[in-house]
């Protein structure tokens, strides 16, 4: 975490989508450093799955000693976009730092991404980062440290970055246009710059930064709901207590994988990871196995297991087997399409920390 200097002190902020999230996190960050902030969103009432609105960011900014000012924006209309512009100027009287960070996702290809989608993207991402810099504009330039910050990825031309999510890459790259248009536009008057944050998950690729650049990306939502297993065809061993010693599997190199991971599982790795996957191989001792981390002690086996499955992963009995050995990281076997995910991702990504302790072993 970098130190506050206090450099921000008194300086007014304008960030969009800053209820929840990184807008959210710049806010606070710069509230600490004593900064005045318009908390430019849409979200007035909590969501379920989504908590944060701009109410209880503007608490939270309080909190830490910042000055707040929610404003109901959603970066697609102009006209609020304006008026919450306004009222940050009439309330702090300017505005020094903009921070474009509102942006709508959709990881989907150009026969699977329905228009509303397409034109969702492109309003928010390219459309409302444009329209929010025109109206901060006039008041940046009266600042002395005058800055526009974009949430937007280098301008990446690689084809590996468009195939297989085409409307969002060019949404995105509306955003990382707008800097490099703004920054000679208002060269000497409006510092224009754009940052891309890392993701840091180990399943999830660093979009448009060619770190496999012989890579060729392709994503699935990581939300697709598993479907209902069939009735569990099981070894007449797996209907006993679970507590019995695992059904013979079958032989070769994926049983001797089962048998390394059944033997380093514990009460606590269970209880840390608390799901159940199921794994649909194919090629030569391929097939259907499963591992249950909810149940005490852990189990592995042939077949589908005897609860509902919270991540189905697909991929050849070779890429399993070089998963866990370590030979094949499974950021790659994403990546590539060598391996696909449906159910839950934050628990597909749960099951790489276990494949890291198996590496050694294989």
């Amino acid at each position: 975490m970098l130190p506050n200097t206090g450099k921000l002190a008194g300086c007014t902020v304008f960030i969009t989508g800053a209820s929840r999230g990184i807008g959210k996190a710049i806010a606070l960050k710069a509230a600490k450093d004593g900064a005045n902030i318009v908390i430019a969103a849409k979200t007035t009432q909590s969501h379920p799955k989504l908590p944060g609105t701009i109410y209880t960011a503007a608490e939270e900014i309080e909190a830490v000693g910042g000055k707040a000012l929610p404003c109901v924006v959603d970066v697609r209309d102009e006209q609020q976009i304006n008026n919450a512009v306004e009222k940050a100027v009439e309330k702090f009287g300017g505005i020094d730092i903009l921070v474009n960070n509102a942006s709508a996702i959709s990881l989907t290809n150009t026969l699977e991404t329905p228009t509303k989608r397409v034109d969702l993207m492109m309003s928010v991402n390219t459309r409302g980062t444009y329209l929010t810099s025109k109206a901060c504009i006039p008041f940046l330039k009266k600042s002395k440290i005058a800055h526009i910050l974009n949430l937007s990825p280098p301008l990446n031309l690689n084809p590996v970055w468009f195939k297989q999510h085409c409307a969002y890459t060019i949404a995105k790259y509306g955003m990382s246009m707008c800097v490099l248009g703004m920054a000679e536009e208002f060269r000497g008057e409006i510092a224009v710059n754009a940052l891309w944050p890392r993701t840091g998950h180990p399943l999830l690729p660093d979009f448009f930064l060619d770190e496999y650049p012989d890579v060729v990306t392709k994503t699935k939502e990581s939300h697709d709901a598993v479907p209902e297993p069939k009735k569990p065809k099981e070894p007449k061993e797996l209907k006993e207590e679970k507590t019995q010693p695992p059904p013979k599997m079958h032989t070769g190199a994926v049983e001797e994988t089962f048998r390394i991971v059944r033997d380093s599982l514990s009460d606590d790795v269970v209880k840390a990871t608390q799901a159940v996957y199921q794994f649909e191989l194919s090629g030569e001792d391929g097939g259907t196995w499963f591992l249950d981390l909810k149940t005490k002690g852990g189990y592995v086996g042939h077949g589908e297991p005897s609860d509902r499955a919270d991540v189905v992963m697909s991929m050849t009995t070779d890429d399993f087997v070089k998963m866990f050995s370590g030979k094949l990281k499974p950021t790659m076997a994403f990546m590539s399409g060598k391996l696909k995910i449906k159910g839950n991702m934050a628990l597909a990504i749960k099951l790489e920390k276990l494949m890291n302790q198996m590496n050694s072993r294989l």
